[in-house]
């Protein structure tokens, strides 16, 4: 799976001000009241450079790794096995950035000495087991980091969730059409294997902004700031790149799977309160009626034979993404006093992203 740019600038963002940050570390540690045993003794002043220069190009490469494990690797390997070929890559990384210590040292240094010599230094081991420990600790806070929520990681340190807040924001729930019948044709093991598959492909949508908030059985939540979701409608535009994506795999899951998964999808926008919950296990969570209205909007796609339904609030929102909506009135919803105005939506047959239905 492809990552977009901004997604993959911020990964390398991410290794990139973690190596700086580790290898100022060092050189202030190895700088300040230390006398250094090997050759590579600079002043504090020149230790902090090289840790800017060093940790530009280790963060950067390592990043460009993590991008390349991120679109090839996920959801075909195990996280242990992730894990094992980081420190592969990290070793590979290691092995080149010695070498661009090792031309440092002996430019500095004004002399030349063997390679072989410059690795088993006193101090050497240390640095090597710390730049290994480094590295997987940054892989470590980047899957923490995935789990939570691209960016949720930081805020979460930051108290940023901690007090409850009011925020504008798009929900989408998506649930697999036919999900009962195609649990007991399967079984509960292929039928799982399905929705892995299903929710592998939905990363596409992150090219659209959408962050997922919940995975709940066989349906998972998508969510936007309100700004990010109707600009372009990008709330839209994400639920048909991901039935195109599964159309894109259809022979994958015929053959696989004996059928072409289809999913429907109800949106909503309004205010949530988000919060930090949990004591042992600490999670985001957004409360309020419009995530609730959303649920059950998807739950009239059934009733009205409907693939992508919308909220007026959305509807009304939305700037021009090329899509039609059609109004279908002011439907009553389950758990709800008032009628709400929602509508359809469907998109030319060929639009000017070149995006098919």
């Amino acid at each position: 799976m492809k990552i977009n740019a901004r997604r993959r600038i911020s990964i390398i963002r991410f290794f990139t001000v973690g190596w700086i940050l580790a290898f100022e570390f060092l050189g202030i540690v190895r700088g300040v009241g230390t006398v250094e045993e090997g050759s590579a003794d600079f002043s504090l002043p020149l230790s902090l450079a090289l840790g800017i220069a060093f940790g530009l190009v280790f963060g950067a490469v390592a990043g460009l790794v993590q991008v390349r494990i991120e679109e090839r690797l996920y959801r075909r390997v195990s996280l242990r096995r992730l894990l094992v070929v980081r420190l592969l890559a990290a070793l590979i990384i290691l092995m080149s950035i010695n070498f661009m210590g090792y031309f440092v040292v002996t430019a500095i240094r004004g002399e030349w000495m063997p390679f072989g010599l410059y690795l088993v230094e006193p101090g050497s081991l240390p640095i090597f087991f710390y730049m290994l420990c480094v590295d997987t600790f940054l892989f470590s806070l980047r899957q923490v980091n995935l789990m939570l929520g691209e960016g949720n990681l930081w805020k979460l340190i930051r108290g940023a969730f901690y007090t409850p807040r009011e925020q504008e924001r798009i929900f989408m729930f998506l649930d697999l059409k036919s999900s009962t019948t195609l649990a007991e044709e399967l079984g509960h093991v292929k039928y799982s294997t399905l929705i892995q598959d299903c929710f592998d492909d939905l990363g596409v949508v992150a090219e659209y902004g959408a962050a997922v908030y919940q995975y709940v059985g066989d349906g998972v939540v998508l969510t936007w700031s309100m700004a990010d979701g109707l600009r372009n409608a990008n709330c839209i535009s994400a639920y048909f790149r991901f039935r195109q994506r599964l159309s894109e795999r259809g022979d994958h899951y015929r053959a696989t799977y004996g059928t072409e998964p289809v999913f429907t999808a109800g949106i909503n926008a309004g205010v949530v309160t988000v919060t930090e919950v949990g004591k042992f296990r600490k999670d985001i969570a957004f409360h309020g009626d419009t995530i609730n209205t959303a649920a059950r909007i998807e739950g009239q796609c059934k009733e009205l034979n409907e693939e992508l339904l919308v909220s007026e609030r959305v509807a009304t929102g939305l700037s021009d993404g090329g899509f039609d909506l059609e109004p279908i009135g002011s439907i009553p919803l389950r758990g709800k006093e008032e009628a709400v105005n929602i509508f359809s939506v469907t998109r030319p047959s060929v639009r000017n992203d070149g995006l098919r239905p």
